[in-house]
């Protein structure tokens, strides 16, 4: 039987079995050729802080403040896969055997996905830009959300996979200087190389005040932090142009005490906006859609507005995945987003 890997209990891996299903009405099967994990969400889950915040009520719409205490569910890590179908099953329409295909799926070798959410890509687009399809969305969602407009100096605070899309996508909207900050050099190496006019070492300088040196002191126009780290979001209030945007892009868990919402902020008056791409309806529905920002981000990602070589960092074979996978957490200035080859 072939085998998965698992995140079976916080910090913890194993290998697992699982079988080859027969296709249903809508399915194809796919042959894994390359993937990447999901470092955000999968790392929360990992490292076992989405627990405190209890279940979400699905009717209200609020967490219920008591902790998760069932048992830890184990799921499959890894995020999106590239590879060519190998088998349609019935009622598939619009991708055909040996078509090149992108997909929602973890690390394995094989695949049972559903033909409609799965995006033919061309042969020469580079793997590593097809898989950052997600996170593509979740920055284009910030942009969107922060209204960037042709000229708007921009700050991205928090250089993951969805930072780096998103400066691209910045300069692709006309903003003037992107600025990037975070304190790992590989992060901030990859956004110059990427578009950013200036990197940032949150480590070493005081961003907010070098955000407003770069921007003749008016301040960023909107600053996006994606770091969910409780100084970046004090440098965004400091750093905001009066009356910008700061837009609240990651999902942290409780900062600690300290975050101060006078000083500049009570003095810039910035409105601070959250961004979930996946979260529908969106504010410019029904307009904008998931779909659509897919399709927008797919399109980038195709004409080489968007790259995602910079991005998948480093890139080990499918057996060492395991080995690998915990270095996320421990070595993250090695691993911006971790890729997989079979």
């Amino acid at each position: 039987m072939p085998k998965e890997l698992l995140c079976v209990g916080p910090e913890r891996f194993e290998w697992g079995q699982y079988d080859e299903p027969a296709l249903s009405g809508g399915q194809v099967r796919v042959r894994s050729e390359f993937g990447a994990a999901k470092h955000g969400t999968e790392i929360a889950i990992f490292k076992g802080y989405q627990k405190p915040r209890g279940r979400l009520d699905p009717v209200t719409k609020t967490f219920t403040h008591e902790e998760d205490t069932g048992p830890f569910r184990p799921f499959p890590v890894g995020n999106m896969t590239v590879g060519p179908v190998v088998e349609v099953g019935p009622e598939v329409a619009g991708v055909a055997e040996g078509d090149r295909v992108l997909f929602y799926g973890g690390f394995r070798p094989t695949h049972v996905a559903e033909a409609a959410r799965c995006w033919k890509v061309p042969a020469d687009l580079p793997w590593q830009s097809a898989v950052c399809l997600d996170p593509a969305d979740f920055a284009m969602g910030a942009v969107r959300d922060g209204h960037v407009r042709v000229g708007d100096a921009v700050a991205f605070l928090g250089l993951g996979a969805i930072g780096l899309m998103g400066v691209q996508i910045a300069k692709a909207a006309g903003a003037y200087p992107v600025i990037a900050s975070d304190p790992l050099p590989a992060r901030r190496a990859a956004a110059v190389k990427v578009g950013a006019d200036l990197a940032l070492d949150p480590a070493a300088c005081d961003v907010g005040l070098e955000i407003k040196k770069a921007t003749a002191n008016r301040g960023a126009d909107v600053v996006i932090e994606y770091s969910g780290n409780v100084h970046a979001m004090q440098a965004a209030l400091r750093g905001v142009a009066y009356g910008g945007t700061v837009v609240a892009g990651a999902y942290p868990p409780p900062y600690p005490a300290g975050l101060n919402f006078g000083a500049e902020a009570h003095v810039n008056i910035p409105q601070i906006v959250f961004s979930r791409s996946c979260s529908e309806p969106g504010r410019d529905h029904p307009r904008w859609t998931d779909q659509r920002v897919f399709e927008v981000c797919l399109r980038m990602l195709i004409d080489g507005t968007l790259r995602g070589q910079e991005v998948v960092a480093p890139v080990v074979p499918f057996a060492d995945a395991a080995e690998h996978y915990p270095k996320i957490v421990t070595e993250p200035d090695a691993y911006i987003k971790l890729g997989i080859t079979y």
